[in-house]
């Protein structure tokens, strides 16, 4: 069966919420969706160009004077059908490709100071994510954020998730460097 490219979703949805260019797609990708799900420029242009081919969206220039113009696109009926539709179907769970794990299942033959370094630098990683999803949350729910929104409950659930996640890694970390301390011992 041949892979479906989601970069498309990605955009429906994020144009469902609001018209934009390809780097006002990017930015929101980046601020709200980008813990669980990562997007670039270098997918996101081609991706609109097809998509408006397809007739999934419009695309409105704006002229500026002295600025480069603007593309500014908009999801069309048929965009908004086929984002719906997709919605409905069911989630295709794919096999996760974590660099880390591939590195430490072959490592028997490298010096355990280089892997106890790449731990301790994937743990300070996730805490620093932990804090920011903290940090997002807490603007979420408060007065200048979206705490009247109804998709409040689905965004704090993302974010929960990316919680969840997170420290399920430092515990992972913690757990590892033990039992490597251990084999030192």
């Amino acid at each position: 069966m041949a892979k479906i490219n989601k970069t498309r979703y990605a955009i429906l949805g994020v144009l469902s919420l609001a018209p934009g260019s390809g780097y006002d797609i990017k930015k929101f990708c980046d601020f709200s969706i980008s813990h669980f799900w990562n997007e670039n420029y270098g997918h996101i242009y081609p991706v609109l160009k097809q998509m408006e081919i397809d007739g999934l969206v419009s695309k409105n220039t704006e002229h500026n004077e002295g600025k480069p113009d603007r593309n500014v696109y908009y999801i069309s009926e048929k965009g908004e059908e086929e984002f719906t539709n997709w919605l409905l179907l069911p989630v295709d769970d794919e096999p996760p490709r974590i660099e880390i794990l591939l590195k430490l299942f072959f490592a028997m033959n490298v010096p355990i100071e280089n892997t106890v370094g790449k731990i301790l630098h994937r743990k300070n990683i996730h805490e620093e994510l932990l804090s920011k999803y903290l940090e997002v949350e807490t603007f979420l729910k408060s007065e200048q954020g979206y705490k009247d929104d109804p998709g409040l409950p689905l965004w704090l659930s993302t974010i929960s998730y990316g919680k969840h996640h997170a420290k399920a890694d430092i515990d992972w970390c913690d757990e590892t460097l033990a039992m490597l301390k251990n084999e030192e011992s």
